[in-house]
């Protein structure tokens, strides 16, 4: 489905756009999922933009959505897709001719079957950072009975500052330079395998709000550590890189994510960048300063009891977000306005009361999500809306009948 840039942004009146994306699925029993169509087209092209020329990974553990990730990638600026599972790689490599896996594997049956399919092997880079990840592959498939395999390294990005101690995620044990040279000439000297690239996710600038409103301190204190992550973790991607080119023709060095574009682009190491939470835009984007994408993803739950005066219970809810636990991580109601989650109870597994309005049995109430990937494992499908009116329906993963992680 096409995503031209639309010509209108009524999401940001909430009282004009969410009743009608209430009205559009009238007919639709809860729960479900909704894709407003001209917010996902408007997060597309404003990363584009954002990008600044560099072209665009799509990371499709924020999507789980094929006919979204396809669509996207239809457009001008979005290039190849950063896969989470090497099974997921595999099914989208059948249409899909540029994937990169974010993450090592150790699924021996799917490192067979990538073994097995000369295209797959030829459209398919494996993610790794240590000698065993090597080895494990090699053990699991020969490499003379196999195709050249295609690996990137995962570069560390994290720092270390007084007092804040460590920021960033614990994802590779390539700390520095040196480290990543290392592997390289490694890879270089055994056979059945082609270094082809580099990746670097700053996730302590990425992954990190930075507008908090009244509190301009804090907002000061976090800008500068983004700065500082910036300066350190940018200079040991561009070292790595520099000792990288004598040892392997580096295809891409893939770096940044949705919530780090802007910062991002400064690396001239980078040749392109990933972003995919963004094109849905979940509620965790409201708090950033640089950018605001659209809610192009929600879902709705009904209302099916009300035990008191002022309190209405929704059927389930508990749709929690991954990550450090904390108030940041519950689904946002943002239609009927006003709600909010009872104190002692917050969302649940499979009721969730919440305070506020006017509710009766049979309402429905719209929720965000924190991310954006994570909704898709609880819904078959999205529900398609553009301008007030119901247009389809896009399979998640799991409706198509996949779940891999």
């Amino acid at each position: 489905m096409a995503l031209d840039p639309p010509q209108a942004t009524p999401w940001t009146d909430p009282a004009r756009f969410w009743p009608g994306v209430l009205a559009a699925t009238a007919a639709l029993d809860a729960p479900f999922g909704v894709l407003e169509l001209d917010a996902l087209a408007f997060n597309a092209h404003d990363l584009v933009r954002r990008a600044a020329g560099r072209p665009i990974r799509l990371a499709t553990k924020s999507l789980r959505v094929r006919e979204a990730i396809e669509s996207v990638l239809a457009l001008p600026g979005w290039r190849g897709v950063l896969a989470y599972s090497l099974r997921e790689a595999l099914r989208l490599s059948t249409t899909i001719d540029d994937i990169v896996l974010g993450y090592p594997t150790v699924d021996r049956a799917a490192i067979a079957a990538l073994a097995a399919d000369e295209r797959a092997a030829a459209r398919i880079t494996l993610m790794v950072d240590s000698v065993a990840q090597l080895d494990l592959v090699d053990a699991v498939v020969h490499p003379a009975a196999r195709p050249v395999l295609r690996v990137a390294l995962d570069l560390d990005m994290s720092i270390d500052l007084p007092v804040l101690g460590h920021l960033g995620v614990r994802r590779s044990p390539l700390r520095d330079a040196a480290a990543a040279i290392a592997l390289g000439q490694e890879i270089a000297m055994r056979p059945g395998f082609r270094l082809v690239g580099l990746m670097g996710y700053e996730a302590q600038i990425a992954g990190v709000v930075d507008r908090y409103g009244a509190n301009r301190v804090y907002e000061r204190v976090i800008a500068g550590v983004k700065r500082r992550s910036a300066q350190e973790a940018f200079a040991r991607r561009e070292q790595a890189v520099a000792g990288l080119r004598p040892i392997a023709d580096l295809e891409f060095v893939n770096g940044g994510g949705t919530g780090s574009i802007e910062a991002t682009i400064d690396d001239g190491s980078v040749t392109e960048l990933t972003a995919g939470s963004g094109l849905f835009g979940g509620h965790l984007f409201d708090r950033y300063l640089a950018f605001r994408p659209a809610p192009a993803a929600s879902f709705v739950l009904a209302v099916v009891r009300t035990p008191a005066r002022g309190i209405a219970t929704l059927e389930g809810g508990g749709w929690i977000a991954s990550g450090p636990i904390g108030p940041d991580r519950r689904p946002l109601p943002v239609w009927p306005e006003g709600l909010a989650y009872e104190p002692r109870e917050q969302a649940g597994e499979v009721q969730t009361p919440v305070r506020g309005g006017a509710l009766r049995v049979g309402d429905r109430v719209v929720l965000r999500h924190t991310k954006s990937g994570e909704a898709a494992e609880r819904l078959a499908r999205y529900h398609l809306v553009r301008a007030g009116r119901l247009e389809g329906a896009w399979a998640t993963y799991r409706g198509e009948g996949e779940t891999y992680t």
